[in-house]
């Protein structure tokens, strides 16, 4: 319990103010989000040469206003009392890895109410391929309808839209806070009791979202009173994570032939 607490306490610091803090920087008068390449490049080294930077933050100003009209009505109005700053791409996480981020800094009554949304890019559903087009004419407008219905509480600025890239590529987007009070557990160094029981409060998560969104019913019967489901999903996991273990021994291969050309140490 005590460690929970902490990591409760943890994540309550994971906010815009420490992203702020963190992430930018004042100059000339003005605050900036700090360049660290490759993994953060704001919006002005990216534009094109002869490209107006003025141009292209007018149009992320734009963007952003289409954005809102995708929030809950009490949302908008509270993003209505946030200006848009500065821009910059940020590199994702594992479970994103070769999509599009941006992070999207905004500022509210003055330079200490800051605001940090993320965009990431949105593609296609893998399970397109098998059941047919998504409803939504919009990847991220799917990613967001999916997390409404299976999340008992979404993030508030969780919204999408559509853009035409840099690289005159058109892709979708879905945004929220970059950071709002989010926290992880540290699976790495369980217990062996306490990761049974935080399994089954992952398992019973899960079980609740697919209850909101999918027939609860058809999935009782499809699962049955036997544990072979459970088995199954238990020798799936094992074979996912030698396939990953392959999977970067591959990479690494890659990397010292020299076929692949990868950054260490960032």
């Amino acid at each position: 319990q005590a460690k929970a607490r902490a990591n409760l306490s943890k994540a309550r610091t994971r906010d815009s103010m420490q992203a702020f803090s963190k992430l930018t920087r004042e100059g000339d008068g003005q605050r900036r989000i700090v360049s660290d390449p490759p993994l953060i490049v704001p919006i002005d080294e990216l534009v094109a040469a002869g490209t107006n930077v003025a141009e292209a933050q007018e149009e992320l100003r734009s963007l952003i206003r289409s954005y809102r009209r995708t929030l809950e009505t009490d949302r908008r109005e509270l993003l209505g009392s946030f200006e848009y700053v500065d821009a910059a791409r940020k590199v994702v996480g594992v479970g994103s890895v070769g999509t599009r981020a941006w992070i999207l800094l905004m500022l509210g009554r003055d330079g200490q109410d800051p605001l940090f949304l993320q965009a990431k890019e949105a593609q296609e559903s893998v399970l397109e391929r098998f059941v047919g087009k998504s409803k939504y004419p919009n990847h991220g407008q799917r990613v967001v309808a999916g997390q409404r219905l299976m999340q008992a509480a979404s993030d508030i600025f969780l919204g999408w839209q559509r853009v035409t890239g840099l690289d005159g590529q058109v892709r979708d987007f879905y945004l929220r806070q970059l950071r709002d009070w989010k926290g992880s557990a540290d699976v790495d160094n369980m217990s062996a009791s306490l990761m049974t029981a935080y399994s089954r409060i992952c398992g019973a998560t899960l079980a609740r979202a697919h209850a909101r969104s999918g027939d609860r019913i058809a999935i009782a019967a499809y699962l049955g009173t036997s544990d072979r489901f459970d088995r199954a999903i238990a020798d799936f996991s094992t074979a996912y994570a030698d396939q990953n273990e392959r999977d970067y021994e591959a990479m690494v291969k890659a990397v010292g032939s020299g076929r692949l050309v990868a950054e260490t140490g960032l």
